[in-house]
């Protein structure tokens, strides 16, 4: 039952633990920020400020990867960042998920004809959601956020469902 659903003031709600935990998931997304370059400033300082406040929305920051739900790449990736992007992913705990913000961090962006770039971030670790623009605006880093949690939402209703199946 959806905590959502209920109404009245002398409810009682039966719930799995991993379903509590999912919900909390959903609804508490702490992010790492690897900011490369100009869309960190640009994109995600503006949704992070007063403007936009990501602390409504229950998506904090957080400066440890042990600590982040959510690795948001911002910039362009050029090979000798490649393998550091890719130990602070390893890092993270599971569930963990990939944002790439930007042209740059999704095909390369305006730099893919240089040889050391890398032609989107999902060459080196697996992205959830892309975030579109150079830059992108703080409204679609917030969009992109809100998607995020439908993914998870839907990934907790499948497996729901597989474990009724049996």
């Amino acid at each position: 039952m959806a905590l959502d659903r209920l109404t009245g003031d002398n409810s009682i709600v039966f719930i799995r633990s991993e379903q509590l935990f999912d919900i909390a998931r959903t609804n508490s997304l702490w992010y790492m920020a690897f900011g490369i370059a100009c869309c960190a400033i640009e994109g995600l300082m503006s949704a992070s400020g007063p403007r936009f406040d990501f602390d409504r929305m229950g998506v904090f920051f957080r400066n440890s990867p042990r600590q982040a739900d959510v690795m948001i790449v911002a910039g362009t990736v050029n090979l000798k960042m490649a393998e550091t992007v890719r130990r602070l992913y390893e890092q993270m705990p599971e569930p963990r998920w990939v944002v790439a913000m930007g042209a740059c961090a999704s095909t390369g962006g305006p730099f893919r004809e240089y040889p050391n770039v890398v032609m989107g971030v999902d060459k080196v670790v697996p992205v959830d959601v892309y975030i579109p623009g150079c830059p992108p605006r703080p409204e679609s880093v917030q969009y992109a956020f809100l998607e995020l949690r439908k993914k998870i939402r839907a990934k907790t209703e499948d497996r729901l469902a597989a474990r009724r199946q049996k």
